[in-house]
């Protein structure tokens, strides 16, 4: 197992499944609204996010880590802002 990494790609697989996670939240907030079309886009957004975080950790296990941490922030911070919005997601 490679236990080295590059702060910059650890950094940007915390961004890149933070954003996949918020994407993952507000995709199963237009699916329960029944908002097909705002479902299919998420869903889309959701996959292409997806695709740096598994290229970087597949090829070295300890990004994992930071694929965790990502996906922590971006649920906590997609649902606080739909609990706080003002309108529902529609």
């Amino acid at each position: 197992m490679n236990l080295a990494f590059d702060p910059l790609i650890a950094l940007g697989v915390v961004f890149a499944t933070a954003t996949t996670d918020a994407a993952y939240v507000f995709f199963n907030a237009a699916v329960v609204a029944r908002r097909r079309v705002r479902a299919a886009n998420w869903s889309g957004i959701w996959y292409l996010l997806s695709a740096f975080a598994v290229i970087s950790y597949t090829e070295h296990a300890i990004y994992v880590v930071f694929a965790a941490l990502g996906s922590w922030i971006g649920a906590f911070l997609s649902v606080t802002w739909l609990v706080r919005s003002p309108h529902p997601v529609r």
